[in-house]
């Protein structure tokens, strides 16, 4: 299944939102990767295994289910998971990309490939997956904002 959406970030029509910069955003970004159970409550632990030019390695537990991935970073564009295949779970994806159609004009776009077929049988549950994936990306730009207005996001990486 593939699946795609896009945030709008600074809505200059919106005066009651926050403008955030996009460093803010990176920061908020690289956050998300370094430091998952801000955003993941159900996660249970994350470690850190190691770090090489712009490639996290880490494993994240839920429960009993341990999932190694690698996230590869083009500063202050694009935030790339990519889980390997591993026993039961099939090879996966995630980019997360800011986009600046003009200045100040923010947008996230996160792009998933959940290394699922898309077939009609599974149609109900591709659906539940893509509305489970937009509200915690909704929810990750929420904890982005929070942690800005705290100035968390202000320190450099």
């Amino acid at each position: 299944m593939q699946f795609q959406h896009l945030i709008e970030i600074n809505d200059p029509l919106n005066p009651l939102i926050d403008t955030l910069t996009r460093d803010q955003l990176w920061r908020g970004l690289v956050l998300r990767a370094e430091a998952p159970k801000l955003f993941i409550p159900w996660l249970d632990e994350c470690d850190l295994l190691g770090r090489k030019d712009n490639v996290l390695s880490r494993a994240l537990r839920y429960n009993a289910l341990l999932i190694h991935d690698h996230v590869t970073f083009t500063p202050q564009e694009k935030v790339h998971y990519d889980v390997p295949e591993q026993e039961d779970i099939p090879a996966s994806s995630l980019v997360v990309t800011i986009e600046e159609p003009q200045p100040g004009a923010l947008f996230v776009r996160f792009a998933y490939d959940s290394g699922l077929p898309d077939d009609d049988m599974d149609a109900f549950y591709n659906e539940f997956r893509r509305s489970a994936y937009q509200e915690a990306d909704i929810d990750t730009i929420r904890i982005i904002r929070q942690l800005a207005e705290e100035g968390r996001l202000g320190l450099p990486i």
